[in-house]
């Protein structure tokens, strides 16, 4: 597991290391300018003529340590100063002093014709919090304009290390080397495309640092597969779960192909699909594997029916494809209805599911978020749009507080809330967050969503819980796609490719 830190958890940490277990600040600032240098090193960054940007917080004292380091290396260092010298930080105080004493000059400004081969940023840290301005912003501009590589201390001036918005400008780096933890502000859009390559470099802040209380969101890792469900030579498809798809409408059969065909990837034992009638030969052919039960389009089946099929299932997922009509409306109600008192089942609710709920609470339904009161927790799926519809957000809106947004609906419905993006963010009702960091552009392509589901839906069936099955299937999804896009590419990447990628990552994870 991999722990993501916004700003206040940050400085946090730090000011533990530094009061509990009485580890000098200056000892921590030169920590990380030793590690950022080394780290240059390694990374074969030209340092024939660097420039290094300093501000006047702790930010600044890191820069204005690695300008000594450098120097003291024998390359060509130019220090400016960005701020108030005379309304800085303590350490950068200090570092001030000692590089007045090696005879270093700091200048004021950028001098007119350096052509640095490397330019670093060091004027804000993690705890920027307002719109950068007038001075700074024109400082940010022009280091931006400048030859060479960029690099980031800590993180990029002008990201806000809690959402990743850019704070009126900020400085574009070709790589950030962060110190402890990453920071959420380098992942998130759009600070991610400001933050170049990132490289975590330890400093002596650790997980002791927390003082019992890590940080909010995590990222899972490879390790973290150890959790799948294991195949014993000693078993039958009954063994491995079994998952009812409510699926696919009239021309949309094909989100329940992918959706079943994930499932089966992702080594459900049975899959059984409710569908309209017209989509019988399709999914016989396209899947042969699949239980059917259909229905007239025009006509619901009947509480017999739908009963002995959810009855039947541990995990249901509904929505890939589903449609908008009435009969998809009230075969919607009944799963709601039956979540409210089955306990032992797994629900998992995406696309036009979804679009139907938020239909039904625009216009007043009551009860149409009913998977706030189930006995097990829901997962649901939304990507932007439909989290747009079901809060009444316009999609910027949601962007710019991604984390937050879904953590916001997850607690207030009770549910395990995946909202799509770049990065997928899972939010748990007890607060936890998952930011997925596996997957790649290739993957935004028609059909990769009804993958995800069927994909959640079987390692549910496999008995993981929910709140185990959601943030691993995102992680899973994205592997799926990172492993294919090496053969496809990115614009060639499909739903179907991403199916025969599951298939790969698990080979290879479950022979560990």
């Amino acid at each position: 597991m991999k722990y993501l830190v916004d700003s206040r958890e940050m400085q946090k940490y730090d000011a533990n290391t530094i009061s509990h277990f009485k580890v000098p600040g200056l000892l921590l600032m030169e920590r990380a300018a030793i590690a950022f240098v080394e780290e240059l090193h390694r990374q074969n960054v030209d340092l024939t003529e660097v420039l290094i940007v300093c501000g006047s917080g702790n930010n600044g004292g890191d820069g204005l340590a690695i300008a000594r380091l450098l120097f003291l290396e024998g390359h060509a260092v130019t220090v400016v100063y960005a701020g108030n010298k005379e309304h800085c930080s303590e350490s950068n105080r200090v570092q001030q002093d000692i590089l007045n004493a090696y005879g270093i000059s700091i200048y004021m400004d950028i001098p007119e014709k350096i052509r640095p081969t490397l330019v670093i940023d060091a004027i804000f840290g993690v705890g920027l919090s307002r719109d950068v301005t007038g001075e700074y912003a024109d400082m940010l501009c022009r280091m931006n304009e400048l030859s060479g590589e960029k690099a980031a201390v800590d993180i990029a001036s002008g990201i806000s290390a809690d959402t990743g918005a850019i704070l009126g400008t900020a400085f574009r780096a070709d790589l950030t080397i962060t110190f402890a933890f990453e920071k959420l502000g380098s992942i998130l859009w759009p600070g991610n495309e400001y933050a170049g390559r990132i490289i975590v470099c330890d400093i002596g802040i650790t997980k002791e640092s927390w003082l019992g209380e890590p940080p909010a969101v995590m990222a899972l890792e490879e390790k973290d597969f150890s959790i799948l469900p294991k195949r014993k030579s000693h078993s039958n498809k009954g063994s491995y779960g079994k998952l009812l798809l409510i699926a696919g409408s009239v021309n949309m059969a094909g989100a329940a192909v992918l959706s079943a065909k994930a499932a089966y990837a992702t080594g459900c034992g049975l899959v059984r699909v409710l569908t309209p009638e017209e989509n019988r030969a399709i999914l016989q052919c396209s899947v042969p594997e699949a239980v059917l039960t259909t229905y007239d389009k025009t006509l619901v089946p009947e509480e017999p029916v739908l009963r002995e099929i959810l009855d039947w299932a541990d995990a249901i997922v509904i929505g890939p494809g589903l449609g908008k009509e009435k009969t998809s409306a009230q075969i919607l109600n009944f799963v709601l209805e039956y979540g409210t008192s089955h306990e032992n089942k797994a629900f998992l609710f995406d696309a036009d599911a979804l679009n139907l709920v938020a239909e039904q609470k625009n216009t007043g339904v009551q009860g149409a978020d009913r998977w706030k009161n189930f006995k097990n927790t829901a997962v649901i799926t939304p990507h932007l749009g439909e989290m747009s519809r079901l809060t009444r957000k316009t999609v910027g809106e949601i962007q710019k507080n991604l984390l937050q947004t879904a953590a916001d609906f997850a607690d207030e419905n009770q549910v395990i809330c995946v909202l799509k993006d770049e990065h997928t963010v899972t939010a748990l009702p007890d607060h936890k967050r998952y930011l997925n960091l596996s997957g790649n552009p290739g993957m935004a392509t028609a059909g990769s969503g009804d993958v995800l589901s069927g994909l959640i839906g079987a390692l549910m069936a496999q008995k993981l819980t929910s709140y185990q099955a959601a943030p691993l299937g995102v992680y899973l999804h994205g592997l799926a796609g990172d492993i294919m896009v090496q053969t496809t590419g990115l614009q060639g990447l499909t739903a179907s490719d991403l199916i025969t990628g599951i298939k790969k990552v698990l080979n290879i994870y479950t022979q560990q």
